[in-house]
């Protein structure tokens, strides 16, 4: 980046004290390159178009840091699938500074930066593949309007590094407000350091939630905000079809924000027990049980924050919310992917018989909701139709759905027209399929990074209808051999 820019660095997580973090130098990565970079995510935090220059290749790969970066590791705890697994950490993940922008204080984090006090037996360092796959699901959530931490960057290097197999280090450098999870929560009050909990609360509450600092119980209002935003994020993930594959404690975002994105999928055919982590072996991750795991791991976070809210009652009352907003903003994306305006008591059940219907004939996911923009009562649909092995069971719920639309004026030739507008700008034309990522981390590991950056192009705007090449290359069926993509926590 030129040298006459100033960047100016607030830092406030410093402020927590040192109980909190260790500060600490990035391990250097040799001879880097970069593999791709995020115009979107730039804009965000105000770079100049020019940013990505040598300079900056060597800040984001770990080898130097701009005035005003204070690199540290944070520390925490948490529950990996649903066991305490105590003291955890930043093990592979840098915090580098918190830069001041349009959009508010933002965070910036390398990871793969090399070993911190709490990589525990790893080797602190990421991989192309996975960095890659973080790098472009981080962007796409974005494109998709769900909440998520940001990716600005990803540098390589020839450095090899061991996973299941011998791989090349990678650097990604993530964005958000805030990284503080569950966990940290989780870690303050499982050591009985309740002056540090109290510190950590207030300064969430602070700079991230300050309404609540004027009501009548600042903590317990603290977990239900938290609560709500939970509910919406997992509401949106089902509405897409998006499986995180790891909702440890120690994985979820104290602001509701898609976090820590290791083995995820989104659906190709229809499954609800679909498992997106080959690493998850009891399924307790898969599709259908995210949102009561969510649920699951806001009851650790109303334990963690007992010691400050003092009323079991008043903590539950904190979490019992979670129950209606999602189940009511579920309802709420589902109506809008069946483009329905109005509310009815039946729609649940019609929702719920179109995804039973869709299981039972593997539909894939995506493309199901994606063509219904096309469907016309009184018409054969065979768009939609011909996705269905039992066509005659289709048609039945077909029949009910048409005279949904009727009753809602949704049915006739111009309603029709607004209705699959509406439909297309939540039913994306294009996600982030396993199939693509592979595509692109086998032509990057090739050396040839333009396939990442032609796909983040695409999935930044994933409601686009877009030109026919594009929409054949990015937005058909999955090819017979992505079936046999695994991804599992080293991912």
């Amino acid at each position: 980046m030129s040298a006459d820019v100033t960047l100016a660095w607030p830092n406030r997580f410093l402020g927590l004290g040192e109980s909190f973090f260790t500060a600490l130098p990035a391990q250097a990565l040799p001879d880097p390159h970069w593999v791709a970079t995020s115009p979107e995510c730039a804009a965000l935090l105000g770079l100049p178009t020019d940013w990505a220059d040598a300079q900056a290749l060597q800040v984001f790969s770990g080898n130097a840091t701009w005035p005003g970066m204070q690199p540290l590791a944070s520390v925490y705890s948490g529950h990996q699938f649903g066991v305490w697994a105590g003291q955890l950490g930043d093990g592979r993940a840098l915090w580098l500074g918190e830069l001041d922008t349009p959009a508010g204080p933002m965070e910036l984090q390398l990871k793969g930066a090399g070993k911190t006090p709490y990589s525990r037996m790893g080797d602190g360092r990421a991989v192309l593949r996975s960095s890659i796959r973080e790098f472009l699901c981080s962007e796409a959530m974005q494109g998709l309007n769900i909440p998520t931490t940001r990716a600005l960057c990803v540098t390589g290097s020839a450095l090899p590094v061991r996973r299941e197999t011998l791989e090349t280090a990678a650097v990604l450098t993530r964005v958000a407000p805030s990284f503080i999870r569950f966990g940290h929560f989780e870690h303050f009050s499982h050591h009985g350091q309740h002056d540090d909990l109290r510190r950590l609360a207030d300064f969430v509450i602070a700079h991230h939630f300050p309404a609540c600092r004027d009501t009548a119980q600042p903590y317990a209002a603290l977990l239900e905000d938290v609560t709500r935003r939970t509910a919406t994020l997992m509401a949106d993930w089902q509405a897409v079809g998006f499986c995180h594959g790891v909702m440890n404690t120690d994985n979820m975002s104290i602001l509701g924000l898609t976090i820590d994105y290791g083995p995820f999928g989104f659906l190709d055919q229809f499954d609800p027990g679909h498992i997106c982590n080959h690493s998850d072996e009891q399924g307790r991750y898969a599709w259908a049980r995210q949102p009561n795991v969510a649920f699951w791991n806001l009851h650790a976070l109303a334990q963690a924050l007992l010691p400050l809210i003092e009323d079991s009652d008043l903590a539950l009352a904190a979490l019992e919310v979670y129950k209606s907003v999602f189940a009511d903003t579920l309802l709420a994306r589902w109506r809008a992917k069946l483009g329905l305006q109005t509310a009815e008591a039946d729609d649940r059940e019609l929702v719920d018989d179109l995804l039973r219907r869709m299981a039972a004939d593997r539909c894939d996911f995506t493309i199901t909701f994606r063509r219904l923009a096309s469907f016309a009562p009184d018409s054969p649909n065979p768009s939609v139709r011909d996705l269905f092995i039992d066509r005659e069971a289709f048609d039945t719920w077909a029949a009910r759905y048409a005279a949904r639309l009727k009753r809602e004026s949704s049915a006739d030739a111009n309603d029709h027209h607004a209705r699959a507008l509406r439909m297309n700008q939540v039913n994306p034309m294009f996600v982030l399929r396993n199939h693509l990522a592979e595509v692109a981390i086998r032509e990057a590991q090739a050396g040839d990074v333009g396939e990442v950056q032609r796909l983040l192009k695409v999935l930044a705007q994933p409601f686009d209808e877009s030109d026919a090449a594009t929409r054949e290359r990015y937005a058909g069926f999955p090819p017979e051999w992505a079936q046999s993509i695994e991804v599992s926590c080293s991912s």
